[in-house]
């Protein structure tokens, strides 16, 4: 979709042609064995299927005018439609200039493909995260089209039932194709103003990939790859930006734990209960020494803030070692860049470890006025940990069942079954 999207210059239009390219490859692969470079074989089919499209869509114009001639409605002739019907693309558009750093023309993936590819991915984000399109749906319709994310994996990244993030992809399709809005990549100049929300894109895919939103399983090291990918483009096309370098540091130092999260047996391991040796040392090793190079530019920001946070659960020995004042200190100051009570729920569990479970309960009661956190099951977890640990059984039967009312990964699923059987059993 990226590549495709770059040489067409055209959303939908790519995502007609990537969708015959894969339905042609269905039937021919079993048939006859897949290509040696699959990737590039769906994108040489697509990009033929593309073209043939629009040539097809810019004769329609002739022959509707000629049938209309023929049965002498001449009169009529010059109201049917003319030139290249607004859903069809600019056409064939040369990428000569039009991504900082690309080569002039790079048909398919040449050079490093991984490289190419997230070349190809970043240049659509920027694209697709036009200012003319409103900010939440940008970041939704990037998650979509470029990161292949699930309309419902996106409602749930945004706590909305997924009918109303349907309704919203497909409005957003609608802008792009009726006000004509370029999916050319920005220059130099117009990428400070779309950095904002490629930064958000990027961070969601990983925390999609870092915790499912459902399905079987809990961790999607694709998306997590994919992330990482596209941070490391991004650090290098905007060097010294600290949000960038924050941000890279932030998905590595957190993916670091990836090995640990899961156990031999496919349940979920808590933070506290993870066996540290499992961590990746090389992942934490980069991510700090990135979150040292972005605060020294002195121009604070979330994903620097988010880093820190991750910092220190990664330079803790071991779990009972963690500096949890510190995190919700950092916390209290994340709070200003992002008020959102997602970011509010995450202090209060700090602030609980710190302060006690009565403390972070005060602050996720008064947080749950915002009626996102009831479809997000993260908070429905936290506040029955929390009402565990003050002894409130039946309050945390309660708010343990809210959680499992919801899509949840397999795993943690289970994890939550296995708690409410053990404070069932303990009444």
């Amino acid at each position: 979709m990226a590549t495709l999207s770059r040489l067409l210059g055209d959303l939908e239009t790519a995502e007609d042609a990537v969708q015959d390219a894969c339905a042609l490859a269905l039937t021919k692969w079993p048939a006859e064995g897949a290509p040696a470079n699959p990737r590039a074989w769906l994108i040489g089919v697509a990009r033929h299927k593309a073209v043939d499209r629009m040539r097809r869509e810019r004769r329609r114009a002739d022959k509707e005018a000629e049938a209309v001639r023929d049965l002498g409605m001449r009169n009529l002739s010059s109201a049917g439609p003319h030139g290249q019907p607004s859903n069809a693309g600019p056409g064939m558009r040369d990428p000569s200039g039009a991504w900082p750093g690309g080569e002039a023309q790079r048909p398919g993936l040449a050079g490093p493909e991984e490289a190419a590819l997230a070349e190809d991915q970043l240049g659509l984000v920027f694209a697709c995260c036009h200012p003319a399109l409103d900010s939440a749906v940008r970041v939704a319709l990037t998650l979509r089209s470029v990161c292949g994310l699930g309309t419902s994996e996106i409602a749930a990244a945004f706590l909305v039932p997924e009918p109303t993030m349907a309704q919203r992809l497909v409005r957003a399709k609608r802008k792009i194709r009726q006000a004509g809005i370029s999916l050319r990549p920005p220059g130099p100049a117009d990428m400070a103003e779309r950095l904002g929300t490629v930064l958000r894109v990027v961070y969601l895919v990983f925390t999609q990939g870092h915790m499912a939103a459902a399905g079987e399983d809990l961790i999607r090291g694709d998306l997590c790859d994919q992330a990482v990918g596209l941070a490391r483009a991004l650090a290098v096309l905007m060097p010294g930006e600290p949000e960038v370098t924050g941000l890279l540091a932030l998905l590595l130092l957190t993916d670091a734990r990836r090995g640990a999260r899961i156990g031999a047996d496919g349940d979920l391991v808590l933070l506290a209960d993870q066996d540290r040796g499992r961590w990746d040392r090389a992942k934490i090793a980069e991510g700090d020494h990135l979150l040292e190079a972005a605060l020294r530019a002195r121009r604070p920001g979330p994903y620097q803030l988010h880093a820190a946070i991750a910092a220190c659960h990664s330079c803790a020995a071991t779990a009972e070692q963690t500096d949890w004042r510190q995190i919700a200190a950092l916390y209290g100051q994340l709070v200003r860049y992002e008020p959102t009570p997602v970011i509010e729920a995450n202090r209060a569990v700090a602030v609980a470890m710190a302060d006690g479970p009565a403390a972070g309960l005060a602050i996720l009661d008064a947080a749950a006025v915002h009626p996102q956190l009831a479809r997000w099951p993260q908070f429905h977890i936290a506040r029955a940990e929390l009402l565990r640990r003050t002894g409130r059984v039946a309050d945390a039967l309660d708010a343990y069942r809210a959680a499992l009312r919801l899509d949840l990964p397999a795993a943690e699923h289970a994890f939550i079954e296995d708690r409410v059987e053990d404070l069932t059993a303990s009444r």
